[in-house]
């Protein structure tokens, strides 16, 4: 953490599965085997859903705010609790 000492704190949001035009694919699939590896991904998310774009925004806006001051070297899961489950 050298760069602390600059008021620069270096930090890493690890999003979890989100809703974007990217995913659609696998989310609105009528492929029976496409369907159930969608479901096994969104049963093992203990918050029971994906995430939207904005879950991943907020957590950007308070990491780039002053009230993330004190933190650094942080990589933080944002993933409704995926990594843990």
């Amino acid at each position: 953490m050298a760069w602390a000492d600059d008021n620069i704190q270096t930090n890493a949001i690890l999003p979890g599965w989100v809703e974007t035009e990217m995913t659609t694919g696998l989310r609105e699939s009528e492929d029976s085997e496409v369907k159930q590896i969608y479901r096994s991904i969104t049963d093992r998310i203990p918050a029971g859903r994906w995430a939207n774009p904005d879950d991943i925004a907020g957590t950007a806006v308070f990491l780039a705010s002053e009230a993330s001051n004190y933190i650094t070297g942080v990589a933080l899961a944002v993933d409704g609790g995926y990594s843990i489950a």
